[in-house]
Formats: C-alpha cells, structure tokens, sequence
C-alpha cells in the first residue's frame, strides 16, 4: 500500500480506527454522486460519511479512501475498503461532521468543507490537512521469493474475499488458492440493476417476481462468468444473497418520489411499502437464508446463474466446480429446503443445456445455533465456512457497527485484551468455533472447515484455526500476502519445536 512518508511534518486534525491500510490525498466530498463526478472529471476525492451503506459502493470506488464518523474494525466501511484495498478511517469521533452544511470540524476548531484537501493514512488512523507526500508499493522480485517460500512451507490453505473482477484479478496476483466468500449482493447496486431489483421488491406474486428476476438474470451469469474465468482451476465460493431487501429501497423523500416515477406508481404506495419492510433490528431481521425460503425466487435465480455460468467458463478451459454457501443459517430443515430447490435447479440446467457439472453446497456458520447443531446440519453440506464478523457480533450480543464507539475504552480498562472484531475470541467464540467443527467432523468426517470473516487476515486468529484443524481461510484480497506469511511462520514454528 502506498504510506505516508515517515520523514514528512504531520498536521494532524483528527483520529479514528485505522480500518484499512494505506494513504491517500484528495478533495472532500460527501456523497458517492459527488465522488463519482470527481472521478469522472479526473479529481481525486475522499467520500466523507457518517457512515457507509451498500448504497455508498459506487461512490467508494470512485474514491482514493473513505473517512467515517461512526463504525468499528467490521463496520461496513472497513470491510469493503479492506476488500477494495482502499485506505480507511472509521470512527472518527473526535471530529464533528456535519453533513447537512457540508462541513467536518477539527477538535482544535478548523473547519473543512467540500473541495479541501485532505489526506488520510488508515495504515495509522489519522486524518492529516492537506497534501502529504507519499512511498509508493514496491512489490518486486524479493517479495515474490518470500511469498515462495511460504507456499512451499504453509500447511492451511489461505483464500481470499473477492465480490467483483478487480478483485478476484488481486486475489489470482497475490496468489491466493480461490475465492472463499463471494458477496452477490454487491453485484445489484449497480445503477443499472438497482431499479430492476427494486421493480422485482415491488412485485405482488410469485410469477411477477420471476418475471423481474429473469432481466437480471443474464447479469448475474455473467458476474459469475468473469469470476470463473479469472480463478480458473480454483474454487470459488458463492455466497446467496444475504442482506435485507429494504436495503436496496431509498431513505429519502427525493429517493422515493423517483422510484414511483421509475415504477409508476402512487408515492403513497412506494412510502407505505417502505414503511412496512422497516426493521427494529435488520441484522435479526428477514435476511439470509430466510429471504431464500420465504422468497426463493431470488435462490432459484442464482442458482441457475451460477450453474449456467459454470458450463460456460468450463468451455474453454478446466472444469469449473462451485460452492453455493447458505448464509445465516440457524436449522437444518433450512439447509434441507435450499438444497432441494438448489439440486432441482442443477437437473433442470443439465437437461436444458445437455451438459454435466459438479457443485458443492455448504453452509455459513454465524449464529450460535447453527455452531451447536453443526451435528445435525453438515450430513447436508460438503463444508461449514464459520462466518466470524456476525458470529462475534451475536455471540456478544454487540453491533460490529456501534462496537468503535466505546471498545478502545473497555480494552484500556481490562474488559477485552483486544476488540473481538480484529482479534477472534478464543475463550467464546473460539469455543463455538471447535465444537461447530467437532460435532461437524463427527457427523461427516470428510466436511472441509474454514473461516471467511475478517479475523482469516488475522496472524494469531490463523493460529487458532490451524491448532483446531481448519482447512482454509478466507480474507481480504490485500490481506492475502500477511496471512500465507503467518500460515507459513506457524507451520515453521511446530517443526522446530
């Protein structure tokens, strides 16, 4: 990642969670149009939000890093922006933003508005006025050798997070040994889908849902298409589409007055709709593998994307074989009712395409529940894949999100040693971790076992997994080079004793 230059004078003017590292210079801005307008007139920027949402995706890409008010190590900001590679500051309280003026206050008084320059460095946390020079990556052949070196000696397998091309193409660079979490729902906020998937939230019935579903299903393949092709002879695990579908509505007035435009409907009907699909709690709410039961169409739709894809990018080179991942699941009846719609949807692409393919379906453990009864759920899977961001969060009953705001406080005072977020919990959620993988294993010993949340980027989290007979991690594309490192260093460790 590109840093700031150690021997440069730093004015600082405010500090948060480094939550993705690197640095970078830019124009404030404060909303993802304005960000991409930058981009599009050849200006870099820095998208300053209170916090980010996966409407904020576009304007993320188009900026040089993200600087948040709120959010902790897994907030939404981080996350992405550690997948991206994109430098990020989450957190950032000691700042007061002030979105409405378009203005964030230093906590020495200075004031800046869109337009200043600023730069932030999230290898350090920091937010530093104006420009500051800059190392840039020196990735060369001595750093090839050392990442040799520790392929030939690491002993578990370290992939990596990739929802797009970009990357999925870092990934391949870096070597990693396959896509272990694949985020579909990041592939519908492009403009030109928002409003089919907003059209197919709107439909009344089963049939008129399939019907908006179907335009977006070429889209889908497509994606997958890309990401096969890239990976070539390396797994690739998809996960189903996750988040609550009132994501993808608009919260503000403006907003909804052009979706009933775009829908033709009442602006009534489009508010009361919205309304009516908010939640006290949307990450308990109606998400996951609940939306794939109690809406399977949008299952059904993946399902014949990924397969369709599989045959295509298998044409011209090796064998493709999937892994389908059902996130938050908490059953096995659960399991059992996506197998069968996602096995139905196999035979039924075969016969179509008069072809054959292989997939492997397998569950995303974060609920407690579904760590405890890995006995009765994995006869159904081919791999559990411990998803520790949400597994942390209900385990502590404690939003990743909200987290930022007072755990620097509990770890000075002793509660934690570190945030659980960046740093897995052995005593706890390490405890879910080994007896989801016992009781897994003793049902289906051939089950292969992984982590795909943040802590797979984490040396010491990979040294738990390892010790519990873990397969594979999964992390972060940039994250990929210090994990095959710490993977390599811990096998090393055991042979000399």
């Amino acid at each position: 990642h590109r840093q700031v230059d150690p021997r440069v004078k730093r004015d600082v003017i405010g500090r948060g969670i480094a939550a993705s590292p690197g640095a970078a210079t830019g124009r404030i801005v404060f909303n993802a149009n304005d960000a991409q307008a930058s981009a599009a007139r050849g200006e870099k920027c820095i998208l300053v939000r209170r916090e980010t949402s996966p409407e904020d995706i576009r304007g993320m890409h188009a900026a040089q890093a993200v600087l948040t008010e709120r959010g902790g190590i897994t907030s939404h900001a981080a996350v992405i922006g550690r997948g991206m590679g994109l430098p990020c500051v989450v957190g950032a309280s000691s700042m007061r933003f002030d979105l409405v003026k378009g203005v964030i206050t230093a906590p020495d008084g200075r004031m800046f508005k869109a337009g200043d320059e600023i730069t932030l460095d999230g290898t350090s946390g920091e937010v530093l006025c104006g420009a500051a020079d800059m190392l840039e990556p020196l990735l060369d052949a001595t750093f090839q050798k050392l990442m040799s070196w520790a392929e030939d000696a690491a002993d578990i397998g370290i992939r990596a997070n990739a929802d797009t091309p970009a990357d999925a193409q870092t990934a391949r660079n870096f070597d990693a040994q396959g896509i272990g979490l694949c985020r579909t729902e990041h592939m519908f906020f492009d403009p030109s889908r928002l409003t089919v998937m907003r059209e197919m939230i709107f439909a009344d019935t089963s049939e008129g849902r399939r019907a908006v579903l179907e335009r977006l299903l070429p889209m889908q393949r497509d994606d997958f298409i890309q990401l096969f092709r890239i990976m070539q002879g390396q797994p690739v695990c998809i996960r189903l589409f996750d988040p609550p579908l009132h994501e993808f509505l608009p919260s503000t007035r403006t907003g909804q007055r052009d979706l009933a435009e775009a829908l033709d409907l009442p602006l009534s009907n489009v508010t009361r709709r919205i309304e009516a699909m908010t939640e006290y709690n949307p990450m308990l709410g109606l998400r996951g593998v609940r939306l794939g039961v109690t809406v399977p169409e949008i299952y059904e739709m993946q399902a014949r994307a990924i397969f369709e894809a599989t045959i295509e990018a298998s044409r011209d080179g090796d064998p493709v074989v999937p892994e389908i991942m059902i996130p938050l699941v908490s059953a096995k009846r659960e399991v059992e009712l996506i197998k069968a719609s996602v096995d139905k949807i196999a035979t039924a692409v075969k016969s179509e395409r008069g072809a054959s393919f292989t997939y492997r379906l397998g569950v995303m453990v974060e609920t407690p529940r579904a760590a405890l009864r890995a006995g009765e759920i994995s006869p159904h899977c081919s791999f559990l894949s411990f998803g520790t961001n949400d597994l942390t969060q209900m385990t502590y009953g404690l939003s990743r999100d909200d987290a930022g705001r007072f755990m620097s406080t509990y770890v000075q005072q002793g509660v934690f040693p570190e945030d659980p977020f960046h740093m897995l919990d052995r005593d706890g959620v390490g405890e879910l971790l080994q007896l989801g993988a016992a009781r897994g294993r003793d049902a289906q010993p051939g089950i292969t076992l992984s982590i795909c949340g943040e802590h797979g980027g984490n040396p010491e989290s990979i040294a738990f997994c390892r010790a519990a007979g873990f397969d594979y991690v999964s992390c972060s594309p940039f994250r990929v080079p210090v994990a095959r490192l710490a993977a390599a260093q811990l096998a090393i460790a055991d042979k000399i004793g």
